[in-house]
């Protein structure tokens, strides 16, 4: 019986402890302190509608300068990386043997003309003997076959004077186009082969290319906008430095293998921060949405139900609520559905909220990216 009593005693004793440790664990939970957050008022914004993409700069022309004849480069005239304007000189070979080419074509007809003035005059004399009965016809004829050769051999110098002026016209190579030049491949004092010896490349960068592929979901839209008149493009760079131009070419087809289809943007690029083969970050405005409901992207949390915020209630308490989220603009994100003008989102300390937590609102040292005021009211 006593056995019995002490069990007892002792299995109060410890439901007592337990009781207690869970009192003491309540009384824990319910002083938990309010969670420091940062928030925001949600407002009204104009969000443009977009499409982003990875484009490469390319130059709208590019020559790569190649001697047309062959023979030895006895001058250059620009530096590595100077831009030249079009015609300017860029490089001189040795004019010595096309000089003396030129002058063997011109003796060369010099000397057919002498002798195809002489077969017409022989001629003319034949024809008018003929007339007086004085030689026959089929001498005559032979005579007019002279002439016709040596007028036809006139005819095949001048066609060699000429192409000998247009090899002389090659040594002297200049600019084929306005661009900067790029790095000298061959010095001079080098014999260079015709057609093949690569001397420099010339791009054209002012204006300029940049090129870009989209999704084949979005053609309709994009083919719906250039329609209703010029697409504007922006090319950014590191630093975020964005250049603005225009959609200027949009591809005839969809490239099967990736599902893209390739845009091209023209940029005045006067500032020269677009280079060929840079990479940018491109970005396509498709319309303007005004007044949309926005708030800062950094509200936005994802959860296994999809995107949610946490919204103050005026009890300083957080609701978490599912809301539907459009473009993204500028550090705003445009709230389709779930949120209205005026109600106030957590933006920072989100990890440590929880449903139904309560808030202590911080004061934000400094504007917090993507900050907006209430333009209106619903």
């Amino acid at each position: 019986m006593r056995l019995v009593l002490r069990s007892m005693t002792i299995l109060l004793v410890l439901v007592a402890l337990t009781a207690s440790g869970c009192t003491k664990k309540a009384e824990k939970k319910l002083a938990r302190p309010p969670a420091p957050v940062l928030v925001a008022v949600a407002g009204r914004a104009d969000i443009p509608q977009r499409l982003a993409a990875v484009g490469t700069v390319e130059a709208t022309e590019s020559v790569v300068v190649r001697p047309q004849i062959s023979g030895e480069l006895s001058a250059v005239y620009f530096t590595e990386g100077q831009e030249v304007s079009r015609g300017q000189k860029l490089f001189q070979m040795d004019p010595r043997s096309y000089h003396a080419a030129l002058r063997k074509a011109e003796a060369s007809l010099a000397r057919n003309r002498v002798i195809m003035e002489n077969a017409l005059k022989d001629y003319q004399r034949y024809a008018q003997l003929v007339k007086e009965g004085i030689v026959t016809q089929e001498q005559a004829e032979a005579y007019r076959t002279k002439a016709d050769s040596a007028a036809a051999d006139v005819e095949a110098d001048k066609a060699a004077v000429e192409n000998a002026r247009v090899q002389l016209s090659y040594t002297t190579m200049t600019a084929p186009i306005a661009g900067r030049l790029g790095n000298l491949a061959v010095s001079r004092g080098n014999v260079v082969e015709a057609n093949k010896t690569t001397l420099v490349t010339l791009n054209a960068i002012a204006p300029i290319y940049v090129t870009f592929s989209l999704p084949e979901r979005e053609l309709a839209a994009v083919r719906g906008r250039m329609a209703a008149g010029r697409m504007a493009v922006e090319a950014e760079l590191p630093g975020g430095i964005v250049e603005r131009g225009l959609v200027s070419f949009l591809d005839n087809l969809v490239d099967t293998t990736t599902g893209t289809i390739k845009l091209k943007g023209r940029f005045d690029n006067s500032s020269r921060r677009l280079w060929p083969g840079q990479f940018v970050q491109v970005a396509l405005t498709l319309a303007e949405r005004k007044g949309v409901v926005a708030v800062p992207s950094q509200a936005l949390q994802t959860g296994q139900k999809g995107t949610f915020v946490y919204v103050v209630r005026p009890d300083l308490t957080a609701e978490m609520r599912p809301v539907s989220a459009g473009a993204v603009y500028n550090g705003l994100t445009a709230i389709d559905k779930g949120l209205a003008v005026g109600e106030q989102v957590v933006i920072d300390g989100q990890l440590r909220v929880s449903p139904d937590a309560r808030l202590e609102i911080k004061k934000a040292e400094q504007p917090q990216q993507g900050a907006l005021k209430i333009t209106s009211k619903p």
